[in-house]
């Protein structure tokens, strides 16, 4: 059997280990994993009775890969078939709340509702050209925004930064009012000195003549009509959140076979002749190495390449300078939000309907708000009685406010979202505070010379990089899965090119902008 190690247990890793194991060939497969959680970012937390989705995961992808992966294989009953792709709601929960006996393995249809917080007011997101927003935005900045959006029609910037990227989707007006202070409070960087790939896989086919072109799809439509993927209306979700499916997922390894080991830090990758040969890896203070005839990596590159030896001088410089943004969620528990849903959307307690909410008031640190109850109310404890909500910041590991104690973090939460009267003082119930570290890898620094660092790497036959992390690429969960798909049909194939799976979430067509 050929040995095979793959190095986190995230959509990617796990993914690659379900297919190797289901290939029919003969692998013995090890997955490695850091922590003591499956599914990487797109774990589930739990915490007093309460789930936590880090950062929201949609099920949702153009990708009939995925979607066949996420709905024939796994066992996540009542959605509706694929073929017609029709998204029906789930029926109404029952008098009482979610009956335990009926939260396994069932993907709900949700409704995507977000909305974006700026001066004082709320605009849907992404912006839509409604009397709301218009009253909102008032008539003489709507006509300076009109205006401004024609004159990036008429003349376009160069798109050697993220900043004109959206200037020339958006006009300078909208871009300084929806797009300057939130992305600066992501990456901790203006958007002038971040390059404008970012917005190519993120943002790709958005645009003011988009959200247009959607409107007259849903007056005039046509069949086969392509919809941006940030303009989908709803999405699948697992009841008990996304953790719900990888935990899934790695049970199924295990009966097949494969190994599933939690608390492994590797920090030794060792090679020969082109080809990694060992990974070694702490594991409760012990030291252990296992042999590997194929490796997988979606640990963070910078890391995957700070444990291998005798890398090049100029690749060890590109690796090291990598820049990340880290994550952290504050969740709070309250009687209820001061808001009121003053839509014709209909939810359970009549909360308002968001799943974000984008914070783009520059006064708080705040970058968004999650809403739980409104992803899956069988995330809570009681969704009839209370609200869960998940106040998302951007820092960096080590900075005042990753360090700062858990209590100061969340008295500091709490008071930013009394400040935005979206909380009234002393309601919260219960509050828990969650870190990630390498959420988000960021494309700037040596982030320019990614590809002398991807044509190392490609040096070792039998190394294959996926994920998010793995490529240092900002992909979605169906992405980082693309990922593994195209990487394991190499190693099946015995193929040797690796461009299909760093060509992964290289396509202008579509992605979903969080």
């Amino acid at each position: 059997m050929e040995k095979v190690v793959i190095i986190g247990a995230g959509p990617a890793g796990l993914t690659a280990a379900y297919e190797l194991l289901d290939s029919g060939k003969a692998f013995e497969v090890t997955v490695l994993e850091e922590s003591n959680v499956l599914g990487g970012i797109s774990k589930t937390v739990r915490f007093e009775g309460n789930r936590m989705d880090i950062g929201g995961h949609r099920f949702f992808s153009k990708d009939d890969r995925v979607m066949r992966w996420w709905f024939d294989k796994m066992p996540l009953q009542g959605a509706p078939a694929l073929d017609d792709r029709i998204l029906e709601r789930e029926k109404p929960l029952q008098p009482g709340g979610p009956d335990p006996e009926q939260t396994d393995r069932v993907m709900l249809v949700r409704d995507r509702v977000s909305r974006i917080y700026y001066g004082g007011h709320f605009f849907d997101y992404p912006i839509s050209m409604n009397f709301a927003t218009i009253r909102n935005m008032g008539f003489l900045t709507t006509v300076k925004a009109g205006f401004s959006y024609l004159g990036s029609l008429v003349h376009k910037r160069p798109e050697d930064s993220l900043e004109n990227f959206y200037i020339n989707r958006f006009g300078k007006v909208l871009y300084t009012m929806f797009f300057e202070g939130y992305t600066e409070k992501l990456w901790g960087r203006h958007p002038r000195d971040i390059s404008a790939d970012w917005g190519a896989q993120r943002v790709k086919g958005l645009s003011i003549a988009a959200v247009l072109k959607d409107i007259l799809r849903k007056i005039f439509p046509f069949q086969n009509a392509e919809v941006e993927t940030s303009l989908i209306e709803q999405f699948y979700y697992p009841k008990l959140g996304p953790g719900q499916l990888w935990e899934w997922v790695g049970q199924e390894i295990e009966r097949k076979g494969g190994r599933v080991l939690r608390g492994c830090r590797v920090d030794a990758i060792t090679a020969e002749k082109g080809k990694i040969r060992s990974v070694g890896y702490t594991h409760q203070g012990e030291r252990k190495c296992i042999e590997a005839e194929h490796c997988l990596s979606s640990m963070p590159v910078k890391d995957l390449v700070t444990a291998m030896q005798d890398v090049p001088p100029p690749c060890a410089e590109v690796a090291a300078g990598l820049p990340y943004r880290d994550f952290v969620t504050v969740g709070l528990l309250v009687p209820k939000l001061h808001l009121k849903n003053t839509t014709k959307m209909k939810t359970l307690g009549n909360i308002v309907p968001d799943c974000w909410i984008y914070v783009q008031e520059p006064s708080v640190k705040l970058g968004r708000i999650q809403i739980f109850n409104n992803w899956s109310p069988y995330m809570l404890e009681d969704p009839e009685h209370t609200v869960w909500v998940g106040l998302e910041y951007f820092c960096e590991e080590g900075d005042d406010f990753w360090t700062m104690e858990d209590a100061d973090c969340i008295r500091f939460a709490t008071e930013e979202l009394i400040g935005l009267g979206i909380l009234e003082r002393g309601t919260v119930l219960k509050s828990h505070r969650e870190r990630v570290k390498k959420a988000y890898p960021a494309y700037f620094d040596t982030y320019d010379r990614m590809g002398e660092l991807v044509k190392y790497l490609d040096t070792f036959s039998n190394l294959y990089c996926i994920g998010r992390n793995g490529q240092h690429r900002y992909n979605n969960m169906d992405h980082s899965m693309a990922t593994a798909f195209e990487a394991v049909q190499n190693i099946v194939e015995k193929r040797k090119e690796k461009a299909n799976i760093w060509n992964v979430n290289t396509e202008k067509a579509y992605h979903e902008h969080k």
